[in-house]
């Protein structure tokens, strides 16, 4: 055994911050147990790959018991179609004709901030490899990000640098970004959030799951050199709040350890390589190497098989000199697998690495014991049973306790507030919103993204829901939607969770998909702040409630706490991904409204005087507080199933939902995809400033093509649909006339909506 880390002979005298173990993030009762589990104190090997995986990102601790409630919730019938759920490195769905998608979004957030570029580039390439450990083909990337006030300086430092590194990586492997969302807000501020998704598609056949079983079976390492980037990296980042330095800014964290540094084109040859070895049936089973590095991928493939693992540590190639067996452990070097193989496959399957030009090692070997032994040029560094390290680890029922001031912040509504009342009013109110850094045009970021590499993109840009294509000669496709509202979470965490299920949810819809699986990932502050722990619990139940009212199974996700500066937590931002089906992706339907003058436009679902939590309360009056909008989510599906009938029925030319920003929003996105105008009259009893503002969910515009205006209604009428026609699209005017209020020219528009990023960032993207 190597020299091992005695920590007790002067532990009451030396603050806990002098011991090892806490530097390393354990606390003392976490450093006993490991000593009990052992026997004896810990190597420092041994040390820190218990820190590393009892950490929160890895161990879920403080999680674990809100996080059982998916599992109480989720029915037979909605595990039907599941092949691989929680617990797995992604969830997958059967999605019929032997096609199979995995998909599943994780959060990047301190390495961005720290490193912007490669924190983020790094979270596109982990998540693409989770995605790849289930034997699948990765697709396509989505990403979710949050930053602090947009003309803030160090929104400026770190935007740039993550909008480069995410469009960077995935334009280099070959994937599709098939949209997202960029959100400004103070709280976010020093705390930026990058939550990166990637779907796969592989056939049912070909799914691949993380265990080492078979005694005698060889463990392979294969891809990068490991290296000093990284080391404890997400795994002690994500546990540790920033601190808040004299200036209010926030200060270099409590672990600073380098960010992990990505090589996009070395994974592009990675999972070529592992997809010929999936198709030579080399693999029996599979884990990529991320957060904890190789600590994690031997633990829990041993862990998850059905008996033990040996590892020749010191046959792992380095790329730096003098790394110490606990560095080896916890690197989290990019670019990395791990990969059970019988002894009869070993040649092929180093053929096949040697073809691609991929650094494969034979470093161990499944055992018929129950241990996990590591040695180090030939000492014992690690002998502890796996499920000891991989899923036993400290589970904490955090204290929860709803804030103090989370009634006073209900009763605050915008009542009080001032309304735009006049048509002059009601215009500069909406040109004001357009071009916020709340509701502005995206295009800036989104065109350093390729949407449309490979050629199977379907929809992306100016959509809801990406949709992409999977079978060339079925036309089989699926549709992708994530969405979140930090804003209205804070309001209400179990109404917000539901909220921002709902809009993925419609957003899917309008595609003329049909929703059939949720993933997540749920960001939150410090768990050790009770209130924060309420807005997590309430945020849990409120999905897993929701998922379950619509019949559809949340397959796996991803927590990230801690995100706060000294005392003040971000707003909580669980970021909901939902999976949609299409059978055929050329009846998908667009945001846009159809060009053809006269087409109807229609808005299903009801408006109600909603605004508090809204954007106008937020630009109009920099204003937060009230009860966000109301969320029925049988109406959801009911809307859900009207929209994909209108889809294969030819109904409908173009849908946008209405979400942020309400009627008005909704209706100028649409009119500037298409390049078409509108005239738009309102009900004779409405309120314009509601209906035009209102954020009343469960809502979407259509347009209709002419000459199916009858029937469309008579549907409608025979299902009860609310529904009211609000106007024609005009695409000769090169207007949007509210009748009665105001017209402005969709040069008028564009200007407002496209100007406001190039303006504060430059004109040309970075």
């Amino acid at each position: 055994m190597t020299a091992e880390v005695d920590t007790t002979a002067n532990a009451a005298a030396t603050p806990d911050l002098e011991q090892p173990w806490a530097e390393l993030g354990l606390k003392e009762d976490e450093y006993d147990r490991i000593r009990e589990i052992l026997g004896r104190r810990p190597t420092d090997a041994e040390l820190a790959v218990y820190s590393v995986m009892w950490s929160e990102h890895c161990s879920y601790k403080s999680s674990k018991v809100h996080l059982r409630y998916f599992g109480e919730t989720t029915t037979d019938e909605m595990r039907a179609g599941m092949l691989a759920g929680i617990g797995e490195n992604a969830g997958v769905v059967d999605i019929g004709d032997g096609w199979a998608v995995t998909f599943k979004v994780e959060s990047h957030n301190s390495p961005s901030y720290i490193e912007p570029y490669q924190g983020a580039a790094t979270g596109v390439g982990g998540i693409v490899r989770d995605i790849m450990a289930m034997g699948a083909r990765p697709v396509a990337v989505m990403d979710q990000l949050r930053f602090g006030p947009a003309d803030a300086d160090d929104t400026h430092r770190v935007l740039p640098g993550v909008v480069a590194g995410i469009g960077g990586y995935g334009n280099c492997l070959g994937l599709p970004n098939l949209g997202g969302e960029t959100v400004f807000d103070a709280s976010y501020a020093a705390n930026p959030l990058v939550n990166a998704l990637c779907a796969g598609v592989l056939r049912v056949e070909d799914l691949h799951l993380a265990n080492a079983s078979g005694t005698g079976n060889r463990i392979i390492l294969f891809g990068a050199r490991t290296g000093l980037d990284g080391i404890g990296g997400v795994s002690v980042l994500a546990s540790a709040t920033f601190e808040e330095g004299e200036d209010g800014k926030a200060a270099k964290p409590r672990k600073l350890p380098a960010v992990q540094v990505g090589d996009p084109f070395a994974e592009k040859v990675l999972i070529e390589c592992c997809l010929e070895l999936y198709r030579e049936g080399l693999v029996e089973g599979i884990q990529d190497l991320g957060g904890a590095g190789l600590a994690c991928a031997t633990s829990e493939l041993a862990a998850a098989g059905d008996g033990g693992m040996h590892i020749d540590l010191d046959r792992v190639p380095l790329r730096a000199e003098g790394m110490t067996p606990a560095e080896v452990l916890s690197s989290e070097s990019q670019e990395r697998m791990c990969a059970v193989v019988t002894p009869e496959n070993l040649d092929a399957f180093m053929a096949v690495c040697k073809r691609w030009d991929v650094l494969a090692t034979d470093i161990g070997y499944v055992t018929d014991g129950d241990r996990l032994t590591i040695d180090w040029h030939g000492e014992t560094v690690l002998d502890a049973p796996p499920r000891t390290i991989a899923d036993d680890g400290p589970v904490y029922e955090r204290p929860v306790e709803k804030p103090a001031g989370q009634d006073a912040l209900r009763d605050d509504t915008t009542a009080s507030l001032a309304r735009p009342a006049t048509g002059d009013e009601l215009r500069q109110t909406l040109l004001d919103m357009l071009a916020s850094p709340a509701l502005c045009s995206r295009k800036f970021i989104t065109e350093q993204y390729d949407r449309y590499v490979r050629g199977n993109t379907i929809l992306a840009e100016n959509a809801d829901g990406g949709v992409l294509r999977i079978d060339e000669e079925t036309g089989r496709g699926i549709a992708l939607s994530t969405d979140a509202s930090g804003r209205y979470t804070f309001l209400d965490p179990y109404v917000g969770a539901q909220l921002a299920l709902a809009e993925a949810y419609r957003n899917v819809a309008v595609t003329g998909a049909r929703p059939v699986a949720v993933t997540n990932c749920l960001n939150f502050g410090s768990p050790e702040d009770p209130g924060v722990m309420w807005q997590f619990r309430e945020a849990v139940h409120g999905l897993a409630d929701g998922c379950a009212e619509l019949g559809i199974p949340v397959t796996g996700g991803n927590v990230s706490f801690y995100n706060q500066t000294g005392s003040t937590p971000i707003l909580p931002t669980p970021v909901v991904g939902v999976l949609g089906v299409i059978d055929d992706v050329a009846r998908r339907t667009p945001t846009a409204f159809g060009d053809t003058p006269g087409e109807s436009i229609y808005l299903l679902g009801e408006t109600r005087d909603e605004l508090d939590g809204s954007i106008w309360a937020q630009v109009a009056h920099d204003h937060l507080g009230g009860t966000p909008p109301s969320v029925d989510l049988a109406w959801e599906a009911t809307l859900a199933r009207i929209l994909e009938t209108c889809s294969r029925d030819g109904l409908v030319t173009g849908a946008h939902d209405l979400s942020e920003g309400g009627l008005a929003q909704a209706l100028v996105e649409a009119v500037l995809a298409g390049e078409c105008g509108a005239r738009i009259v309102l009900p004779e009893d409405a309120d314009p400033f509601v209906w035009l503002f209102s954020e009343s969910s469960g809502r979407v515009v259509v347009s209709v093509p002419r000459g199916e205006e009858i029937r469309f209604q008579q549907m409608l009428t025979a299902q009860q649909i609310p529904h009211a026609r609000i106007g024609v699209t005009d695409p000769d005017s090169g207007t949007f006339e509210v009748q009665g209020q105001f017209t402005l020219t969709t040069e008028e528009l564009r200007a407002a909506h496209e100007g406001t990023l190039p303006a504060l960032f430059g004109a040309d993207p970075v």
